[in-house]
């Protein structure tokens, strides 16, 4: 029996990287996977290799696109894995439009998925959300005060959610990698590809797929275990500045 038989799993931020290597490892699971991004094209892609998905075209920061598109779907799963970086730029020198994308992605989009699924899972007495996180959110670095600030924010979100939720039959997760080689860096250098790649250049980096592996752990626990935190390193680094690379 596949552990997850019968469940359905929100994923946000499916068309690529941990999004869609968890997508496939939930469908892998035996549950029905709901992908939701904003590349309708790629969604269908991925869709195509899991039986009995559903495709969502939406952004998470549209908070009534996202309620409305999900209001009549029973969610039992929902990972929170939208998320970006803008450049690497001080704050002093940073570009307030690019702050507006990462907050409002990160952490409004964040909240904006937690709103529209935790009240089905309070009233079915049943739920996980996972958060994806990053070690970004508990330490930081040079060039990176808009997405530390959006990911510190991520983890208080994570307290306060234990709270609210508290009693309500929900577990909740924050899964906190370190180095996971995505389409991150291209993102956040504009689609530098060359620089992205020396971002990982003679690492060992963390694949998506070991990341959704995790992740498939903290939700087929038995119910009466939350596995609340998961900080992941990539062996290779001892700090979000500090890395051992192959010379």
């Amino acid at each position: 029996m596949q552990a997850l038989q019968g469940q359905t799993a929100l994923v946000t931020g499916a068309s690529s990287g941990i999004g869609a290597a968890s997508a496939r490892m939930f469908a892998a699971e035996g549950a029905r996977v709901v992908l939701v991004a904003r590349r309708r094209e790629r969604l269908e892609q991925l869709a195509r290799e899991l039986p009995n998905s559903l495709v969502i075209e939406a952004d998470v920061r549209d908070a009534a696109a996202l309620s409305a598109a999900l209001a009549k779907i029973p969610i039992d799963i929902a990972l929170a894995s939208a998320g970006l970086a803008r450049g690497v730029a001080p704050v002093q020198e940073g570009e307030p439009e690019e702050w507006s994308e990462v907050i409002d992605t990160n952490v409004k989009g964040v909240l904006n998925t937690v709103r529209a699924v935790t009240p089905g899972m309070i009233e079915r007495g049943r739920g996980d959300v996972v958060l994806m996180g990053s070690v970004a959110g508990r330490q930081v670095y040079p060039g990176g005060a808009v997405y530390c600030a959006s990911k510190y924010a991520v983890h208080g979100l994570y307290q306060a959610m234990r709270l609210d939720l508290h009693g309500k039959g929900i577990r909740c997760t924050t899964v906190d990698p370190g180095m996971v080689k995505t389409e991150f860096s291209d993102v956040r250098f504009g689609g530098d590809h060359e620089r992205a790649m020396k971002v990982y250049a003679g690492v060992d980096f963390i694949t998506p797929e070991e990341i959704a592996d995790i992740i498939r752990y903290v939700v087929t626990r038995p119910r009466h275990v939350n596995i609340g935190e998961v900080v992941v390193w990539a062996s290779a680094q001892a700090s979000t500045t500090m890395l051992a690379r192959r010379t």
